[in-house]
């Protein structure tokens, strides 16, 4: 009876999240790396500073979370959370763990920006003082300030990529390039282009946007997935279109489309839609999912798409997923997929499409896998790896190298306060002590 209580109050001390400090949308794509047996994540935290946790998969315990560094942004009480400046993260061939946070396109007192406009905070990197050691981060001063939206990619001869919009909405996106574990970055090379183009009378300026979500491909390739952002002026909205695909030969440093055509770089909006266009979405607005390839390497690209319902979320309602045959895209919107539903894809090796999605449909959401047999015609749920009762989940994409134990890490959003944080992996969250769980080590 005595040993039964014990296990019970010790089953009691347990959570099944890793913190619950996370602040508004914590979570960006390109979060997390398993290294040598560790699991590396990162998220935003009190005052949008970026902080990091790991799990040590061996001894099954955890490390953390500590703060990395210190955000420009966040520090306004009076300001709302801006969410754009989510830690990045990757780890070098040296085992020295690099983060990239706190970007919103900068401010003009940081100098001139010759690819775009200013508007917040300022992209910093940091890296850790020691190998593998999250305790202590030092800043470095070699990347562009006026980014946003960073994404780390890493090549398998180690290469570093960081891919940002470099400013506002009427920026170039470009990446930078060490070659040498992050000490040194290029100087940023514009991989698609902002411009102006035809007003309105309601809207006199308008210019060509952009939004793209990058992935590690084949090989020595980037692939990428994008939408259009009309960007008016001075009524300005969250208006997105059409779904986009190209591939970055890092070799060459060149981009192709998906029928190998050299495309010429920067990319503006008539090139994309000449030669990179997977679907012209017409009235209907988009988020940007992710692409994917399968084994024979064609890419299945996802897109969340919906009819203009309401400014605040454009309508964006169901996920949508398209595939190359070879010859042509295809798509099939009759998947019945939970509407709002996000995620990330899978693709084995018997050609399975497997998304493990957060779904909010309900009053109860859930974090589970939704599973296609017919290349994406249909899909039904399978396994259900984490429930909540009132929250919505959040998910950064699969960790770098990720343990069978740990693929992804969530977050659950509820109202306003702060977020908890979850690391999934084929059999649900790994757990923790409550204690360590509400704790915040600075």
């Amino acid at each position: 009876m005595l040993l039964s209580l014990v296990g019970f109050a010790q089953n009691r001390s347990k959570v099944d999240y890793f913190a619950s400090n996370a602040l508004g949308n914590p979570v960006t794509g390109n979060a997390g790396e398993c290294y040598n047996g560790v699991t590396y994540v990162s998220y935003q935290g009190p005052l949008e500073d970026p902080y990091v946790a790991a799990y040590h998969h061996k001894t099954k315990t955890w490390v953390g979370p500590f703060k990395a560094g210190t955000s420009l942004m966040g520090k306004n009480k009076s300001r709302r959370t801006d969410n754009h400046g989510k830690p990045t993260l990757v780890i070098d061939s040296k085992g020295y763990i690099h983060i990239v946070f706190g970007g919103h396109s900068g401010t003009p007192d940081l100098g001139e920006n010759p690819l775009g406009n200013y508007h917040y905070g300022k992209q910093i990197h940091i890296v850790t003082k020691n190998p593998l050691d999250i305790s202590s981060w030092q800043e470095v001063d070699n990347i562009s300030p006026f980014g946003t939206y960073s994404q780390f990619i890493k090549m398998d001869k180690g290469d570093l990529y960081l891919f940002y919009r470099h400013g506002a909405h009427r920026s170039n996106w470009v990446y930078q390039l060490s070659k040498d574990d992050g000490l040194t970055f290029s100087d940023p090379v514009s991989i698609i282009k902002t411009k102006q183009t035809t007003g309105t009378k309601e809207n006199p300026v308008i210019c060509d946007s952009w939004y793209l979500h990058f992935s590690k491909g084949k090989n020595n390739d980037i692939i990428a997935t994008y939408n259009y952002h009309v960007c008016k002026g001075p009524h300005h909205d969250g208006e997105r279109h059409n779904v986009y695909y190209m591939r970055f030969d890092t070799n060459r440093n060149e981009c192709y489309n998906v029928r190998n055509q050299k495309l010429i770089l920067p990319v503006t909006k008539e090139e994309a839609d000449t030669m990179t266009l997977i679907k012209n979405t017409e009235e209907r607005w988009t988020h940007n999912g992710i692409a994917r390839l399968d084994k024979f390497g064609n890419p299945h690209v996802t897109s969340y798409e919906g009819d203009y319902e309401d400014k605040k979320h454009g309508g964006i309602k169901t996920l949508q997923h398209y595939y190359w045959t070879g010859q042509e895209w295809k798509s099939n919107n009759k998947t019945r997929l939970p509407e709002g539903a996000r995620g990330e894809m899978l693709i084995n090796s018997n050609n399975q499409i497997k998304l493990l999605l957060g779904d909010t449909s309900r009053k109860k959401g859930d974090v589970a896998w939704w599973v296609s047999d017919d290349n994406g015609n249909s899909f039904k749920k399978d396994k259900v790896l984490l429930k909540s009762k009132k929250g919505k989940f959040l998910l950064s994409n699969f960790i770098r190298n990720a343990h069978p134990d740990a693929k992804i890490i969530v977050a659950e959003k509820k109202g306003n306060q702060f977020v908890k944080m979850y690391l999934l992996g084929d059999n649900g969250p790994i757990y923790r002590s409550k204690k360590e769980s509400e704790a915040v080590k600075e």
